[in-house]
């Protein structure tokens, strides 16, 4: 199996380190190809416009059996969407290609989802995840999805709801999300999966560099999009690199999240600590797929196979 890097997003700001995320998947037996990405450069972006949409587009020429990473996120895809070539690269996945990556990503993977129905995978990215230290529990859930075709994850951590939670396969609950900032600056147009693909699904996010007040912000906009009311259980993940001010006053991420279960109530579950987002240890998620999840006060378990 091919691992083919794409690099849509910004520019590497450090090149160097291409080799040792080679070196690591060549020890794997695994080719690493168009590590060439790497180096392009144009302003902030990985390449031109054109350059990153053509690499995109040329997903579409690959053998079904390769996987398909990001090389970084940062900023970049949400210029090229309208151009991208959904139902070729659709085809492909539909055959077994598989794609992956976060953050930026996260608009892609979407997308892909929101035009065509086709799935593809929330997790590492080559430079984030592989060119530096390898987290042991990443590359585990990476091969378990790539390799494996299945999610298997048990959360061990304090959770606020009042009952247990079941949700079973047969309940067609939809794995979907992403990026937090980068979801809700797709809302309103047609790069966002509709209500009627995700409703009773299971919302996950993430984010980065985003203040509590910022994040409890989206989630109130996603709420009156009618997205949240919408959703079996709600997933947060890594949450992570914002400094609290004075202007706070105490009031920090539980408390956005406390925010948004007052409006959610006790029948949609706000569960957190899951391991995914720009954090060592990551999961690799299935994004549109189905999803079984079952959750207690102590924890909870997500599980799928596909």
């Amino acid at each position: 199996m091919k691992l083919n890097l794409i690099a849509p997003s910004g520019a590497l700001p450090d090149v160097s380190i291409l080799d040792k995320g080679y070196t690591w998947f060549q020890e794997k037996g695994i080719e690493v190809c168009n590590l060439s990405c790497g180096h392009r450069q144009f302003q902030r972006f990985a390449g031109t416009d054109s350059e990153r949409l053509d690499e995109i587009n040329l997903i579409s020429k690959l053998p079904s059996d390769s996987v398909v990473m990001s090389l970084r996120g940062g900023y970049g895809l949400s210029r090229l969407l309208k151009d991208i070539q959904w139902d070729a690269i659709a085809s492909q996945v539909n055959k077994g290609l598989k794609i992956i990556g976060h953050s930026d990503f996260t608009s892609f993977g979407l997308a892909l989802y929101a035009k065509t129905g086709a799935s593809s995978f929330a997790g590492p990215m080559f430079s984030y995840d592989f060119c530096g230290d390898i987290s042991a529990f990443t590359w585990k859930h990476y091969q378990q999805a790539i390799q494996d075709n299945k999610l298997d994850i048990q959360v061990l951590s304090p959770q606020e709801i009042e009952m247990p939670l079941g949700v079973e396969m047969k309940d067609q609950s939809v794995l979907w999300g992403g990026n937090l900032t980068m979801l809700t600056s797709l809302l309103g147009t047609a790069y966002l999966p509709s209500l009627q693909q995700v409703t009773n699904g299971i919302l996950f996010i993430e984010d980065v560099n985003e203040h509590p007040y910022r994040v409890e912000r989206m989630l109130h906009q996603l709420f009156d999009a009618g997205y949240l009311s919408s959703q079996k259980a709600i997933l947060i993940g890594d949450i992570s690199s914002y400094k609290l001010g004075e202007a706070d006053r105490g009031y920090n991420l539980p408390d956005a999240l406390a925010s948004i279960r007052n409006r959610l109530g006790q029948k949609i579950p706000v569960l957190t600590n899951l391991p995914f987002g720009h954090c060592a240890d990551k999961l690799t998620l299935p994004l549109g797929k189905y999803v079984s999840l079952s959750a207690s006060q102590s924890g909870y378990i997500l599980k799928a196979s596909w």
